[in-house]
């Protein structure tokens, strides 16, 4: 579904804002006038970035730890009262064997903290400031081709934290439309990104253009999702991940629809 509003919000949150896509989106949206702040856990990295974009301001949030997010909706609205805009960026991607690994229980617990209740509690926290607004909002959701077709079998829970982001997304838009709100949903699916969310991978360059040919470079990634935030497409992919998107959709999203529309 297509509409010009994917870009009419005055401010933006980006999680996850001190590098790589969050980094990146956060330069376009200044590029096009936007307000920016930037959240993330690493204040030297947040500090480098926003000075280096011109991003408003930066604040230091782990999205795993939730009982934090409250508070921290709490003090961003009030210093930005004009927050319309949250990017759901933040993410971890760690490899895992559910046979090998000791620790896996651990390391899965702060991979789903961060990449399913970090977006959740973020975005509910602040729906009623942004049903409050009455040019309304947007909530842009980066999930993962890897949210499709699960292909990466070294990530099981990557893979399946990024699943849950997608049907979450889908239902967040439908019930916000049908609960008659302003707010926008849209989901952002990146393929595979040559920024470093592969640090913990024994190859980490292996989602860099020199090792996977499929690979986007940033710039290339922000060139094609640029043009369709701008058309004000929902749902948004790029590269390889067009193919995938629109098998999934083709396959199931009547059915969906159907559902959405209560017919």
């Amino acid at each position: 579904m297509a509409s010009d509003s994917n870009l009419s919000f005055k401010c933006a949150l980006i999680t996850g804002g001190g590098g790589g896509i969050g980094k990146a989106m956060a330069a376009y949206f200044i590029s096009k006038g936007k307000k920016v702040i930037i959240a993330g856990r690493t204040e030297s990295k947040l500090q480098e970035s926003a000075k280096d974009i011109g991003a408003a301001a930066y604040y230091v949030l782990d999205t795993g730890k939730v009982a934090e997010i409250p508070a921290f909706c709490g003090k961003i609205t009030k210093e930005h009262p004009d927050l319309d805009c949250l990017v759901n960026n933040a993410g971890v991607q760690k490899p895992l064997d559910m046979v090998k690994d000791e620790d896996f229980l651990t390391r899965a617990d702060q991979e789903i903290d961060i990449n399913i209740r970090g977006p959740m509690h973020l975005a509910l926290a602040l729906l009623p400031h942004f049903k409050a607004k009455e040019d309304g909002a947007v909530i842009m959701n980066i999930s993962s081709v890897l949210g499709f077709v699960p292909f990466s079998i070294i990530n099981p829970v990557y893979n399946g934290t990024k699943a849950w982001l997608h049907f979450w997304s889908m239902n967040l838009r439908t019930q916000l439309r049908n609960g008659g709100t302003k707010i926008r949903v849209v989901e952002i699916a990146p393929p595979s990104v040559g920024t470093d969310l592969h640090r913990d991978r024994e190859d980490p360059d292996d989602n860099k253009k020199h090792k996977n040919p499929n690979a986007l470079t940033v710039e290339e990634f922000m060139d094609e999702i640029s043009k369709k935030l701008e058309k004000g497409d929902e749902m948004i992919t790029a590269g390889m991940g067009n193919q995938l998107v629109e098998k999934w959709y083709g396959a199931y999203g009547e059915t969906y629809n159907k559902a959405a529309s209560g017919k």
